[in-house]
């Protein structure tokens, strides 16, 4: 990770972390880098969220681009995932999308994609780090070779149609549930799911700048849950902020999440020969009911650190076809190069369509595990996580816990603490076992 480039984009509490004057740095660079890599004028498309700063973003990363030559296509207010979409399969150079996702609506971030609808690679994003901190000179653009704003709403509406066009069942008759959080999909979700025939109950879908996210969406599931109960509705489907995430509500109000949803397509696909590999790529903070869950059907799974770049990246270099976090960012890398929650909706949909069996039925399998995570400030992280005793305690636990739970201890990757975690069959079981770890590292004097 760069100096303000974390994994999932530049973020931070807008005009205050993340600037207008960021916003035009980077729009400037890249203009001129991929105009003059290419030997080209470059094109750029750009989408943006509902909250108040990303308009004001959005001109600032325009403004950048066209005087560095660069045409920029605005989609305006689209999800992330459209955006991967649109500069694919529309032969942009790079594409931005304006969000903070699921963070409140006075933060922003801006995330860039290169022209594959993948993020960015490191090596770019350091030299536009490198130009915002003044070390790269970039030229201004003259006379013709300025660039130009288009309007490009058309790109929002072609990724409806790629989404519509993905689904393989009519959903006539289906009463589905929308929380669509007062985000970048309270257009459109709700126009995919009414062309499909389903009838469709939409919240939160008033957005005015401030509500993104506020008390609804995928972040506070517990209102979805609620209507999908009172409305008697068939399903219900919740996402974040830019909609790259998705949690899934049952008939009965229970939540359906992240990892029911690779347990649930992953069967899916290996029932009809389409898992390649005969694996789910996870996040080592997929729960252990998961694993227990594929194991009984015979499903693999690899699990990589926690973000859903890390999950891309395995399936990238693996083959493996399908992988995703609890928290709702699913991968289906046929179909997509990021998290897409529209997607996600359709995918539980076919199953569900396809086998004639309630969501209830289809997540039952997949038995959470009562889990209890502690976080303990520390002066060292590595010292503390490389602490010999400390190590001895955590394979203590391991060796105690067996087949029946897991202990995970790792570092923040953002605060000065260390994470210890453990899933075991009862909350009893896993206070004990935390609190064994945590007073070995209290011993060791690491705690901060």
């Amino acid at each position: 990770m760069g100096k303000y480039f974390g994994t999932d984009g530049f973020r931070g509490e807008a005009n205050k972390d993340l600037t207008f004057e960021h916003a035009v740095k980077i729009g400037r660079f890249l203009g001129w880098y991929y105009g003059a890599r290419l030997g080209k004028k470059a094109k750029v498309v750009i989408g943006k969220d509902t909250r108040r700063s990303s308009y004001m973003f959005e001109s600032a990363l325009c403004t950048g681009l066209v005087a560095s030559g660069a045409d920029a296509y605005i989609m305006h207010v689209t999800t992330t995932p459209s955006v991967a979409y649109i500069t694919r399969v529309d032969d942009f150079d790079c594409g931005i999308m304006i969000s903070a996702s699921h963070n409140p609506f006075y933060d922003n971030g801006i995330k860039l994609l290169n022209s594959n609808g993948e993020k960015m690679d490191e090596e770019t994003i350091l030299k536009v780090e490198d130009y915002i901190d003044g070390k790269i000179d970039v030229p201004m653009a003259e006379r013709a070779a300025i660039g130009r704003t288009v309007d490009y709403v058309a790109g929002r509406n072609r990724y409806i149609g790629y989404l519509i066009s993905l689904s393989k069942f009519s959903f006539k008759n289906v009463k589905v549930g929308l929380d669509v959080a007062n985000g970048a999909s309270w257009q459109i979700a709700k126009a995919v799911f009414d062309a499909l025939g389903a009838k469709v109950y939409v919240i939160n879908n008033q957005p005015d700048g401030c509500n993104i996210n506020t008390d609804c969406g995928s972040t506070h599931i517990e209102h979805l849950q609620k209507f999908v109960v009172d409305n008697k509705l068939d399903i219900g489907f919740a996402y974040d902020g830019d909609a790259d995430r998705c949690l899934c509500v049952d008939e009965k109000g229970n939540v359906v999440t992240g990892d029911h949803t690779l347990y649930i397509y992953g069967l899916y696909m290996k029932e009809r020969g389409k898992l390649l590999n005969n694996k789910v790529v996870t996040t080592i903070m997929s729960n252990f009911g998961l694993y227990k869950a594929l194991d009984k059907v015979g499903i693999e799974y690899e699990k990589t650190k926690v973000g859903d770049k890390y999950v891309y990246e395995n399936m990238v270099n693996t083959g493996n076809r399908i992988g995703g976090e609890q928290s709702g960012h699913t991968i289906f890398i046929k179909y997509a190069t990021t998290g897409d929650g529209i997607l996600t909706s359709l995918k539980l949909m076919e199953v569900m369509l396809a086998k004639e069996k309630p969501m209830s039925v289809l997540a039952a399998p997949v038995v959470f595990y009562p889990q209890v995570l502690k976080n303990v400030k520390v002066k060292s992280k590595p010292d503390a996580q490389n602490d010999p005793d400390v190590q001895a305690a955590v394979a203590k636990v391991a060796e105690a816990l067996g087949d029946t739970g897991r202990i995970l201890v790792r570092e923040s990757g953002t605060e000065p603490v260390i994470r210890v975690m453990v899933e075991a069959e009862s909350d009893e079981v896993c206070e004990k076992y935390v609190d064994e770890v945590i007073e070995v590292i209290k011993a060791k004097g690491h705690i901060a």
